[in-house]
């Protein structure tokens, strides 16, 4: 087991992003009502199950375009906290944009190890692929984005070898992915209090770290970070871009002005901010 016996300050207050932003909380809060308000009027399938967990279930909100590209979100909350229900906010946004969306919610460190984690992540694609019909969502036009530590899954999912995983999936069974302000190398955290549940193993460290992983296929890759962030967050996306490129591979970044940590996924609920643009104009 992977451990240490002190904190790094430095990168305890890189990468401590809530004790940096105390208003943190109420501003979950009022975006947890705005999409409390959204679920009670969109056309939604609303937790489905997808495992056995009690957190494996997501959210399916429809935009009513045929064959529409469809947006998976994965939130943050650096693999321990957070939940679905908080970000139904985006799907109102994308919906209205012509896209549809599905929420993933998973279990949290330390109930679960990270690679049961990311298990539930991929478990969720695959049956969003084999339900897409019965949904009413496209399963050719499947999109993988997320947040912070869903920044991190959705890479993840990129250096997943579908076709290998499971017999009956496509190769590009992701047609994009857009990890936003997320982690790829997971070393730098072991001497914050981030990895104090986490209770992670030197094969984890290394297995997985998306960006000394290899990529499981071509999608194109729009890695976001958010302007305000700090110097460890551009840090961890410009690793994942250099060990990531190579010919035939587009990858672009995107800088969202001024956003910190909690604002660069924020401003997904305004249809006008560059980071929702840029998606919208990503989603293939």
């Amino acid at each position: 087991m992977t451990a240490y016996s002190s904190i790094d300050p430095e990168l305890e207050y890189n990468y401590n992003n809530m004790a940096r932003r105390p208003d943190a909380p109420e501003l979950l809060l009022q975006l947890s009502e705005l999409s409390a308000v959204y679920r009670g009027r969109a056309d939604a399938v609303l937790d489905c199950v997808y495992g056995n967990g009690a957190r494996e279930r997501l959210d399916v909100f429809r935009c009513g375009q045929a064959e529409a590209p469809l947006y998976v979100y994965i939130h943050g909350g650096y693999w321990q906290r957070g939940d679905k229900s908080i970000y139904s906010y985006i799907a109102e946004t994308f919906n209205n944009a012509g896209v549809d969306v599905a929420l993933i919610g998973y279990p949290l460190c330390p109930e679960v190890t990270m690679t049961a984690l990311l298990g539930s992540i991929r478990k969720a694609l695959v049956w969003l692929f084999h339900n897409a019909a019965k949904l009413g969502i496209c399963a050719e036009r499947i999109n993988l984005s997320g947040h912070s530590a869903g920044g991190h899954l959705s890479a993840m999912g990129m250096a997943t070898a579908w076709s290998d995983f499971a017999g009956d999936l496509p190769a590009d069974l992701l047609q994009s992915a857009i990890p936003i302000s997320g982690l790829y190398q997971l070393a730098p955290l072991l001497p914050t209090t981030i990895s104090e549940v986490l209770h992670l193993t030197d094969t984890e460290v290394n297995g997985l770290s998306p960006a000394s992983l290899q990529v499981g296929h071509t999608a194109p890759l729009l890695v976001i970070v958010g302007g305000a962030e700090t110097p460890e967050f551009f840090r961890q996306a410009d690793s994942l871009i250099e060990n990531w490129s190579r010919p035939g591979f587009v990858i672009d970044r995107h800088i969202e002005p001024g956003a910190d940590h909690f604002d660069v996924v924020a401003r997904l609920a305004s249809a006008e901010s560059e980071i929702f643009q840029r998606i919208i104009g990503w989603l293939r």
